[in-house]
């Protein structure tokens, strides 16, 4: 299993860029940032940054959208990126969610999403793509290689993935809901005439470490966490909105956004904000991975059972450094095969 962190290009941007060489010098694979260019800095810059600190990362967004940003120069971006620092980028891309709901927008319909993975990935893999009826290719890029992760939810999203993504990213920890949403792109797939084996099933949630042993420290790592609820539920929402609540979707995914009243985006992704009080602590524990490090180890080995290939953790909370530092000395390598010098 790969591990990648997932942080919000918050000023300093050399802060992030830090975060990130932490991150790989504890172990890490993937540096993933938010991408909604109203609420933080923008993470292309800071990418360029975060690639010439670092010697192995991938970084990449989680995600970006079809909507707010033209897919060509979305191509651009990540080739050249490519270009200076080693095919070192990956592009988690979703339907649009606080980027585009905070110019009073609607994310983009699952055409267009499919439309704009097939023009970023040929474009950012050196290769031709139909646009605007005219043929074209970037006449600079030679070699640049990109996958592009689509993230989702609901049904049609999800056989979508299976069709056209090189990597699922679904945004919760929880077992029981990843086991249906892994199998749901995993047939699509395959009706597709796909290999599942080839597509990688990134799970990204907060991760907070501690002894959790104590009733106080746990629901601290609880209510640091309980945002994460509130995010989820603003997708969810939209899904029972179309689908309704009978839909064949867990009811352990629906049932909590009953009480959800709305959502302030001004405080999307912050730890404490004030609309998530609709969380409830079994859904906070449902959907993130909290507790010592056995426990981290327990929940992310029964996900790896399910076909996960990478744990992305998401870092919003006042424990950044600790998680990364425990995940570096205790979670990472007790998830890795044992290798012995002699045998």
């Amino acid at each position: 299993m790969d591990f990648g962190v997932v942080l919000q290009t918050d000023p300093p941007a050399s802060r992030v860029v830090d975060l990130a060489r932490q991150a790989e010098n504890h172990g890490f694979d993937y540096a993933w940032t938010f991408d909604s260019h109203l609420l933080w800095e923008e993470p292309f810059v800071v990418y360029s940054a975060m690639l010439a600190a670092t010697r192995k990362i991938v970084v990449g967004p989680m995600v970006t959208n079809p909507a707010t940003r033209d897919w060509t120069v979305l191509a651009s971006l990540f080739a050249t990126l490519n270009e200076m620092f080693g095919n070192r980028t990956v592009c988690g891309i979703g339907r649009g969610d606080s980027a585009v709901r905070t110019l009073n927008g609607r994310p983009s319909n699952l055409a267009t999403l499919r439309d704009a993975v097939h023009v970023i990935r040929e474009l950012a893999n050196s290769r031709s793509v139909e646009v605007n009826d005219r043929t074209v290719q970037f006449p600079w890029s030679v070699g640049s290689a990109l996958e592009v992760w689509v993230a989702a939810y609901g049904p049609r999203a999800l056989a979508l993935t299976g069709e056209v993504g090189d990597g699922f990213i679904l945004q919760l920890a929880d077992p029981d809901i990843a086991a249906w949403m892994i199998r749901a792109v995993r047939d699509s797939a395959e009706q597709a005439g796909r290999d599942p084996d080839a597509i990688s099933f990134c799970v990204a949630a907060p991760a907070y470490t501690g002894d959790g042993d104590s009733p106080a420290e746990r629901a601290h790592m609880r209510e640091q966490c309980r945002w994460f609820g509130g995010m989820v539920g603003n997708h969810v929402a939209d899904i029972v909105a179309r689908y309704g609540s009978d839909s064949a979707i867990p009811k352990a995914l629906t049932d909590y956004v009953a009480g959800r009243e709305g959502y302030d985006y001004n405080e999307h992704g912050r730890a404490g904000n004030s609309h998530t009080a609709f969380v409830p602590d079994e859904i906070v524990e449902r959907f993130c991975v909290l507790g010592s490090p056995r426990e981290h180890v327990a929940k992310l080995e029964a996900l790896r059972e399910l076909g996960v290939t990478q744990f992305a953790a998401y870092l919003q909370h006042d424990n950044k450094e600790g998680t990364l530092r425990t995940y570096g000395e205790r979670v990472i390598p007790a998830m890795r095969a044992p290798v012995v010098a002699s045998a």
